[in-house]
């Protein structure tokens, strides 16, 4: 045991082994402290009874008061008065006592709050309180305060003071589609392996919907996710004009994800959804992040050089097309050295049944389906070389031999079919650096300066294929991009549209680069390439778009971001995407974007659609400590047509933090889209992480 004193005012006596400190003293023993004015501690029994402005702490939990006896030994306590404190629960009262060993505390007149104020805007005041400390607090003759007025009473409250403590959430709004509403969740943890919540909502408009979600932690089984809503719609036309949408609308959704073994993963999602628009009306979020979800099964093995992958893709919602693979395995070897050769390996071979099948809405099917099974494997060798010490080429050459069977359904249209496909090349890179060390700039936070540029020529021959694209079932085929797509196997990963090529791809990377905070940062990153076909296809350009990709940093706070496609044949911008941030401080930030996409409206299954041009900004800004304000703009230059405007407040009040979210959008050809909702959010079981609300906007309105 050992004592500090400030002023050295420590007595001692031999007898009965008891020290009395005063003018301010601090005891250590084990992981417990104790500070107080004055200290009467007997050495022997561990017995210290301590007055003036005591404090208590034993690991993360703090007990106050003017009088308090502890024993350091048995780690018993008792107290006339008390506050104690252990994030982010607080609770204060009478007449404690309780030991730390078996961690049970009782206490009279006593309140629990998440408050860490002296007077607490929320406080549950009992006769008598049961505290075990991290764990739980049980009180009886319970009164709920808000202030100094009771608002609710409960003959005995129990509640659980961990993070993972059960909790509501309410959200209450209005939006036009919806009238007034009500979403609340409880959100409730069985143990460490079992938690869950349940949705209850209500919607003037639109009706009550709810449904359970189910989540179990399963350690090296994984995490293991079940949700399922109901809704009966009062309107179901309201916003799905053109579709047909049944008033009983419902979801089901599963996802699991587990590594039961060293390299073994398992990965399955189903999805189900009793129409197309359930997503957009009711789960804005869900439906920005993925409009037309699939189902899925996954198992894969890793090895050094290996890699086993088995994938099954159903399809359960026929208003969606897809390509179901019933199932597909595949087989991946990496590259790797051929015993002692300089050669290098590596292999991709697949095998599956599948069906690629159109979606069924708005009357009876198309009936143009069609499956077959295919069998597909490639092999490749490369001759990676270094010369001069700088020039590194490596060329390549490999085959891939690919089987259909004859295509069943009423759109399958070709025999079985026997392909071989051809591809060589090689890819010719360098790096050249330089150093300026005594570089150094204040107003730009230069400190050094290093310039790495790295230009690279990628060439790829592939001859024509005896069977192209046309006659073969289009499983695995191109979509719409807004990149550059790969033109080496395996990364052009479109295997049914395999054709001829015969391009080269030229590239030059930059980057300026500094050190900021004893880190290397970017100063400038930018990236060029472009596609120079030497045999271009009937629907290709000889030359490809030329795609600049550029990151400017002049300063710590200050970022430019721009993407850019220019057609170097119509000397016309494809696509344009800039955005600048600032973010001096802490207290604001605000981020200005502007996205321009042109017409592509030809009638290839790549063509994007209708462009756009359109402004972004988002302002954050700290007011205090207790407000803060974001808003977001979004403005068509197209039309001119503000298309979505946000305004968010947000209020701090101490154990809680609340938000009023505004926004109106221009629905275009039908009536104006404005909601506007209050968001609450205990501190101690926080609703959104750190920074979700501004990146997903739409769940501080509920969805």
């Amino acid at each position: 045991m050992e004592l500090e004193s400030q002023t050295g005012d420590i007595e001692y006596d031999f007898q009965t082994g008891t020290f009395v400190a005063t003018n301010g003293v601090m005891v250590r023993y084990g992981e417990a402290v104790l500070v107080a004015e004055r200290a009467t501690v007997n050495q022997e029994t561990g017995e210290a009874v301590a007055e003036g402005r005591v404090r208590v702490q034993q690991g993360e939990q703090i007990w106050a008061g003017e009088h308090i006896r502890y024993n350091f030994h048995t780690r018993q306590m008792e107290a006339e008065h008390f506050r104690t404190g252990r994030s982010p629960v607080f609770a204060a009262g009478e007449a404690l006592t309780g030991d730390l060993t078996n961690e049970v505390y009782t206490a009279r007149n006593a309140y629990i709050t998440t408050d860490d104020v002296a007077e607490p805007a929320t406080k549950v005041r009992a006769k008598s309180i049961k505290i075990i400390p991290g764990k739980s607090f049980e009180a009886r003759n319970a009164v709920l305060y808000v202030g100094n007025v009771p608002v609710f009473w409960l003959p005995y409250y129990k509640r659980n003071l961990s993070m993972r403590a059960n909790n509501f959430n309410l959200t209450p709004g209005y939006r036009s589609r919806y009238g007034p509403f009500l979403l609340t969740s409880y959100n409730w943890f069985w143990n460490d392996t079992v938690d869950g919540a349940f949705h209850l909502d209500y919607r003037v408009k639109r009706g009550l919907g709810g449904g359970p979600d189910l989540n179990l932690h399963l350690d090296r089984w994984g995490e293991a996710a079940f949700k399922y809503y109901y809704l009966h719609d009062d309107d179901p036309s309201a916003t799905a004009a053109g579709y047909s949408i049944p008033a009983d609308r419902q979801r089901f959704h599963f996802g699991y994800d587990a590594t039961p073994f060293t390299n073994l993963t398992v990965k399955s999602m189903v999805r189900y959804q009793s129409d197309e628009r359930i997503l957009h009306d009711f789960f804005e979020g869900e439906y920005r992040r993925n409009p037309q979800p699939n189902t899925f099964v996954e198992v894969n093995k890793v090895w050094s050089n290996f890699s086993l992958d088995l994938y099954a893709e159903p399809r359960v919602n026929d208003f969606f097309e897809a390509v179901e693979r019933l199932p597909e395995v595949k087989f991946t070897g990496f590259r790797q050295q051929l015993g002692a050769t300089p050669l290098y390996y590596d292999s991709e071979s697949s095998a599956g049944y599948y069906r690629r099948r159109f979606a069924d809405t708005n009357g009876p099917p198309l009936g143009l389906d069609y499956s077959a099974s295919r069998a597909d494997t490639y092999h490749q060798l490369t001759l990676p070389q270094t010369f001069f010490g700088w020039l590194n080429v490596t060329p390549r050459a490999g085959g891939r031999f690919t089987y259909y069977s004859e295509a069943s359904g009423a759109g399958g249209t070709n025999n079985e079919v026997y392909r071989g496909v051809f591809n060589t090349g090689a890819e010719v890179s360098f790096k050249a650096a330089r150093l300026w060390p005594g570089a150094t700039n204040r107003f730009l936070a230069v400190d050094g300066l290093r310039h790495i540029v790295q230009p690279s020529v990628n060439y790829v021959y592939v001859p024509r294929p005896e069977d192209r694209p046309p006659d073969l079932p289009q499983f695995d085929y191109e979509l719409p991009s807004l990149r550059l797509l790969p033109i080496e196997f395996t990364d052009y990963n479109s295997i049914d549209s395999i054709d001829s090529q015969n391009v080269l791809r030229f590239g030059l990377r930059n980057k300026l680069q500094t050190k900021r905070a004893g880190q290397v940062q970017d100063l400038v990153y930018w990236d060029l390439y472009t596609d120079w076909r030497l045999n271009p296809r009937r629907d290709q350009t000889t030359f490809a778009d030329l795609y600049s990709d550029l990151v400017l940093r002049p300063q710590t706070w200050l970022t430019l971001e721009s993407q850019t496609r220019y057609d170097l044949d119509r000397d016309t911008f494809q696509l344009a995407f800039h955005n600048l941030k600032f973010q001096p401080t802490e207290r604001w930030s605000w981020s200005l974007g502007h996205w321009y996409l042109r017409d592509d409206l030809d009638d290839s299954p790549t063509a994007l659609g209708q462009g756009n041009s359109l402004f972004s900004s988002i302002l954050f800004f700290r007011l205090n400590e207790n407000w803060a304000a974001r808003t977001a703009h979004y403005f068509e230059a197209r039309d001119g047509r503000m298309e979505e405007q946000t305004y968010t407040i947000y209020r701090d009040l101490r154990s809680w933090t609340a938000g009023f979210t505004l926004r109106l959008r221009d629905q275009r050809e039908s009536s104006d889209d404005i909601t506007f909702a209050f968001t609450f959010s205990l501190k101690a079981a926080p609703k959104y992480r750190v920074g979700e609300d501004a990146v997903r906007s739409s769940q501080l309105l509920g969805y």
